[in-house]
């Protein structure tokens, strides 16, 4: 398999991509291994996944480059995110004891009513390409600290940062046999599906994530998904800077060139505010630099996937056949590389590709509404229900319009965050189960109930 730089398109290295026969031989590796994992002490292995935590620091810059190489994201970006993780781990070390510690719910008239959390065993993670360090640690830390072995598959759009991050986890100490790595492409998930595991935990696409829920159904073992969005956000009428909340919401919508599921991907405003906020919008747009991404000062890198370049550029005539305005942008850029300028479409509907498909790239669509009851209707338009957001100065207004979206985060004068200690979850085609918190923590344990009479 070729590992190609999207911002080159030049042939990075090339590697061995995993059969049948290499997977079921690390299964069985796997499944020895989890029993003495397990049988440590919670304290043991929160030492070395803390261990982990610092070698992502010390390796910051390499595993930054690597990360750039081949995602095409800018090098900023890439560091930004390994901070990112590195958070994430954080407070999951500082959390981990009290959530998966025996719970004692009862003790009296001799007798003790108990809760413990023991691992799942084996887990499949089939891990995505666009943050595989933020998406990786979301599956595979707590995994590992309540006990678990882990078959981890990152996306073929990804492979080298999964060797890195193999690599890191057993110079922390993590022992040979707790964590394999999965190479490969579809072929290699299709295997993975095949085999027996205590759990599969998946993050990307919708019509991916279905396909693997119904392969994975008769094996009647946990099945988490985590996938993709048509985030939805409102200005109202009485935000008091303008400027400012154009940049703000700009950089939700571009960051990473839009490809996360939950980048902002819809955007609705008040008309008493419209004309403002689209003039501020497009100025901080044409204000970015676009070009390589290992190059200072670039906000817009290359694409991870060049297939999506076609996805765009459908999107963007299909809305202009219909009546869209092209503000900014609009085309994929001749050359080497595969890489799409910051586009703005306004004058859009919400029956048009761009409002109800995933983009997954640097491409909004923004539409005037008259009040708040159109922006709620309008947001709730959609198969997907992982993030919303409004912008507003009253606190009360947001929240009324955000209880009626049936959304698995909502966002008040934010948007396109996460955070370690709030379930990351979504509704609908968005996914299936809980990331992060104490719930994330949690997802990858099964519970036994302890009665205790002396």
């Amino acid at each position: 398999m070729n590992i190609v730089n999207p911002a080159t398109e030049e042939i990075i290295t090339t590697v061995k991509e995993d059969d049948s026969k290499s997977l079921s031989h690390k299964r069985n590796l796997l499944k020895m291994g989890q029993k003495n994992w397990a049988a440590k002490t919670l304290q043991e292995r929160r030492a070395v996944i803390a261990k982990f935590y610092e070698l992502l620091g010390v390796e910051r810059e390499q595993l930054a480059a690597v990360l750039t190489s081949e995602v095409g994201k800018p090098l900023q970006q890439s560091r930004n995110e390994i901070n990112g993780a590195r958070n994430r781990i954080s407070w999951m070390l500082d959390h981990v004891e009290q959530y998966l510690s025996d719970e004692q719910v009862t003790d009296a008239d001799g007798l003790k009513e108990q809760v413990s959390y023991e691992p799942l065993g084996v887990i499949c993670n089939i891990s995505a390409w666009n943050y595989p360090y933020l998406v990786g640690v979301n599956v595979f830390i707590p995994a590992l600290l309540a006990g678990n072995a882990v078959m981890y598959k990152p996306s073929e759009y990804a492979t080298l940062t999964g060797q890195e991050i193999d690599r890191l986890l057993k110079q922390a100490g993590l022992p040979e046999d707790v964590f394999k790595m999965a190479i490969g492409g579809k072929e290699t998930g299709e295997h993975l599906l095949d085999m027996n595991f205590d759990g599969y935990f998946f993050t990307g696409s919708y019509k991916t994530g279905k396909h693997i829920y119904e392969r994975v159904a008769p094996k009647m073992v946990p099945c988490q998904l985590e996938l993709g969005g048509k985030d939805p956000l409102y200005v109202a009428d009485d935000v008091k800077d303008i400027n400012a909340v154009a940049a703000a919401t700009a950089d939700g919508a571009f960051y990473n060139n839009g490809q996360s599921c939950c980048a902002v991907e819809r955007i609705y405003v008040h008309e008493k505010v419209y004309d403002d906020y689209i003039a501020a919008f497009v100025n901080e747009v044409k204000s970015w630099k676009m070009g390589p991404p290992t190059q200072d000062g670039v906000y817009i890198g290359a694409l991870t996937r060049k297939e999506q370049l076609d996805v765009l550029e459908r999107q963007v005539k299909e809305a202009q056949e219909n009546g869209a305005v092209l503000l900014a942008g609009g085309k994929r850029i001749a050359g080497q590389g595969y890489y799409f300028e910051p586009t703005v479409l306004t004058q859009v509907t919400n029956h048009m590709k761009l409002m109800q498909e995933e983009s997954f790239g640097p491409i909004i669509g923004i539409m005037k509404v008259n009040d708040d009851a159109e922006a709620t209707y309008l947001m709730q338009d959609t198969a997907y229900g992982l993030t919303a957001s409004v912008y507003s100065a009253s606190m009360e207004r947001a929240k009324q319009i955000l209880k009626q979206i049936d959304s698995g985060t909502g966002y008040w004068n934010c948007c396109d965050r996460v955070s370690a200690g709030l379930p990351w979850s979504g509704r609908r085609h968005s996914g299936i189960g809980s990331t992060l918190s104490h719930q994330g923590l949690r997802a990858f344990t099964k519970t036994k109930a302890w009665h205790l009479k002396s």
